[in-house]
């Protein structure tokens, strides 16, 4: 199952880092990509960084059970239930990121204004596609459970919220005012009806 947990990292980096980009770049001239924000050590940096790190983690613990540097924790029932999330995380990104138009990115630059998105999935959850990668990393983590890719997981949700919560937010209360207000209060952060502010 470590074979196919690579393989699904793959198909994830290359459509929903590579292959967006690619689509974004064409439609808008910018690659979506706005890097790691903030000062070095502030929460904003911790955040992005944190992203990078978890996403590479994650990477690690696949590549370290496929070289039997370490073993699952538990075994098959497990492993295929993850194996559905991650081509559903996967999916869902990539349905998520279509659906954010030119609006999508990696990261802010505070002199961009985006237009708010508020139809479609996002008329659910504020943020589907951090939802979808949860769900992406909860699969790999499933499909290869051992501690690496387990920590990555945790890491990976930990960096998403500061992400959400410390650079996002912010900048979407800066640039929409009144209307991300109102977004918030009737729109769950990651699920429905879940973290409204």
């Amino acid at each position: 199952m470590a074979v196919a947990a690579l393989v699904l990292y793959v198909i994830f980096g290359a459509l929903g880092f590579g292959w967006r980009s690619w689509r974004h770049y064409a439609a808008t001239g910018s690659s979506g990509f706005k890097g790691v924000s903030g000062r070095l050590g502030s929460m904003e940096w911790l955040a992005g960084a944190g992203f990078v790190v978890a996403i590479v983690s994650g990477l690690a613990g696949v590549v370290l059970q496929l070289t039997g540097a370490v073993e699952p924790v538990t075994g098959l029932p497990v492993q295929v239930l993850g194996f559905v999330l991650a081509v559903a995380g996967i999916a869902a990104t990539l349905f998520a990121q279509n659906q954010m138009g030119e609006s999508w990115r990696i990261g802010v630059d505070p002199a961009e204004t985006t237009t708010l998105v508020r139809t479609g999935v996002f008329g659910l959850v504020r943020n589907p596609i951090f939802t979808a990668m949860l769900v992406f990393g909860a699969g790999i983590a499933l499909i290869v459970p051992n501690p690496v890719a387990l920590i990555a997981f945790v890491l990976l949700a930990v960096t998403i919220e500061l992400q959400v919560r410390v650079v996002e937010e912010p900048y979407l209360a800066r640039v929409h005012g009144r209307a991300y207000a109102d977004y918030r209060a009737t729109t769950g952060r990651f699920v429905p009806r879940i973290g409204l502010a």
